[in-house]
């Protein structure tokens, strides 16, 4: 079991900028991959950005260059920076951690964007 507990959510007016923290239970060295997702209401789940054991990242095209996703081992901790954020960029993020055989989810924090 790994428990995943996101923070750093809040309101924001455009342009502004925030780092989401998600803080793993146990260590996340040997994890696969760990994940932002985002959803926005009346909308799906959508993945956001990505990070795996290799260090290596990718992100969803509407973020490139804006988001940052990086992880801290030693904190079994991995972050968000979202700079010149936009009020679609309005979404509850979910941290996600996949090991290889299992997927585990935290609870969400609300990012509001203000225009």
């Amino acid at each position: 079991q790994v428990q995943l507990v996101e923070s750093g959510g809040g309101l924001v007016q455009a342009g502004g900028s925030l780092r989401l923290s998600c803080a793993a239970s146990r260590s996340i060295i040997s994890f696969f991959s760990m994940g932002w997702y985002r959803q926005a209401p009346g909308k799906q789940r959508e993945l956001v950005a990505a990070i795996r054991s290799g260090g290596s990242t990718n992100y969803t095209d509407s973020v490139k260059g804006r988001f940052t996703i990086s992880r801290d081992n030693a904190k079994n901790t991995v972050y968000l920076q979202m700079n010149s954020l936009k009020p679609e960029d309005t979404a509850v993020y979910y941290c996600n951690s996949f090991t290889g055989f299992q997927s585990y989810w935290g609870q969400g924090t609300q990012v509001t964007v203000s225009s």
